[in-house]
C-alpha cells in the first residue's frame, strides 16, 4: 500500500525543514520511511511511502514537517516520534478576530519578556511550544498537552500569567502525588 500527502509549510520554513546539507531531511526520510519532495518556491512538501503504512511512520513525517512549518526547530519536531507525543496547533483569530494588532498583543503576552512566558509554560507542562504566525503550536504527550493548551487558552483569554502558573504546578503536584500513590499501593 502507498502513502502520499501534499504539505504547504511557509516558504521561510523551508530552509529548517531541509536543513544544513540536507541533513534534517534526510533524518526524516530516514526515521520514518518516507520520500520528502519539497518544492521551495511555493512550500509545498510531497511525502510518499511505499509499502507498509500499518506502522504510522508516514502519518508521522506529516506531523513532524508541519511542526517545522509552524516554527519549531526540527529536533524539537522530531520529538513527535517519542512516546505517545503529538502536535496541536491553535488558531488565535479565534481570540482576536482579525484585529492583527490583537493577535500581536495575544502573542506577546504567550511569549512573554525574553521569552520567558513560553518558557514558563513549556518547563511547567513539559512540553514544547512555538508561536509563529498567527498560531501557537504544542509538542507533548496526551495528558501533557492538555494542560499547555488550557494555560494557552488562559492567558489567550487575559488571565494573569501568576494564576495559570499555578494551575499548572498544581497539576503537575498531583500527578506526583498519584504517581507516589500507586508506588505505595
Amino acid at each position: 500500500m502507498s502513502f502520499q500527502k501534499l504539505v504547504r509549510i511557509p516558504g521561510d520554513r523551508v530552509a529548517a525543514l531541509i536543513g544544513k546539507s540536507g541533513r534534517s531531511k534526510l533524518a526524516i526520510e530516514e526515521s520514518c520511511h518516507v520520500a520528502l519532495e519539497i518544492d521551495s518556491k511555493s512550500g509545498e512538501v510531497t511525502i510518499s511511502s511505499e509499502g507498509d503504512v500499518e506502522r504510522m511512520e508516514p502519518f508521522k513525517a506529516v506531523e513532524i514537517v508541519t511542526a517545522i512549518g509552524r516554527g519549531f526547530s526540527p529536533e524539537n519536531a522530531m520529538t513527535l516520534l517519542q512516546d505517545q507525543n503529538t502536535l496541536h496547533v491553535i488558531d488565535l483569530r479565534g481570540f482576536a478576530g482579525k484585529s492583527s494588532s490583537a493577535i500581536e498583543r495575544i502573542k506577546g503576552r504567550l511569549i512573554g519578556e525574553g521569552g520567558r512566558a513560553r518558557q514558563n509554560m513549556e518547563n511547567l507542562s513539559n512540553t514544547h511550544i512555538s508561536v509563529y504566525g498567527k498560531t501557537v503550536s504544542v509538542i507533548g504527550d496526551a495528558a501533557r498537552l492538555r494542560l499547555a493548551v488550557d494555560a494557552i487558552t488562559s492567558i489567550s483569554n487575559g488571565s494573569m500569567h501568576g494564576a495559570v502558573y499555578g494551575k499548572l504546578e498544581a497539576a503537575n503536584r498531583r500527578a506526583k502525588q498519584e504517581r507516589m500513590k500507586l508506588w505505595e499501593d
